[in-house]
């Protein structure tokens, strides 16, 4: 009887997560700030309450879940990118788009500015352009796969918003240098 070798079962190319090699390097002091910040609502929610004639389970349930709710809002979404994959994850959800086959780019309309990527497969994901400005390698993954897009045909509404992101990189990256040179 020969002793075979077990087969090693290799996941299909698509299904498999990219290593990544971008992140979001502000989102834990982000979280942090947020969960301080429900932290706090709750403790004085509760001092409050104590103060006006005592605690009660039905109230401090009320409390509790006010503050988780706050924690759930202020939450910021984590954002890693590999070559040609740009990932959003919220608290339940996980957005890939595939950013070196990009079909468009845009700003979103609402309170707070948002952009957009969708790919040709129908992926879609949505962050704050914010954590682009704060991480430049994010950024540049980002640029390249859009490149590529261009280039290959499938980025076909977009241009505009990719420039004024690049413009708007470029301007704070230039106050932050003026600011730490001290000119």
């Amino acid at each position: 009887m020969q002793h075979m070798k077990p087969m090693r079962v290799r996941p299909d190319a698509d299904d498999a997560e990219p290593p990544v090699t971008a992140h979001d390097t502000t989102w834990a002091g982000e979280a942090r700030t947020a969960a301080g910040c429900a932290g706090l609502l709750l403790a004085a929610l509760l001092v409050v309450d104590a103060v006006d004639g005592g605690l009660e389970t039905w109230s401090v349930a009320l409390w509790v879940g006010l503050a988780v709710l706050l924690l759930v809002i202020l939450l910021p979404a984590r954002v890693s990118a590999a070559p040609g994959r740009l990932s959003v994850r919220g608290l339940w959800t996980r957005h890939t788009v595939r950013t070196d086959r990009l079909a468009s780019v845009r700003w979103s309309n609402g309170v707070a500015q948002r952009l957009v990527l969708r790919d040709k497969d129908g992926g879609r994901a949505e962050l704050d352009p914010q954590v682009l400005v704060d991480n430049p390698p994010l950024w540049q993954l980002v640029s390249t796969a859009a490149r590529t897009s261009l280039r290959d045909g499938t980025l076909l509404c977009g241009q505009t918003a990719l420039h004024q992101m690049q413009r708007r990189i470029d301007r704070e990256t230039a106050e932050r240098v003026f600011r730490v040179s001290g000119l």
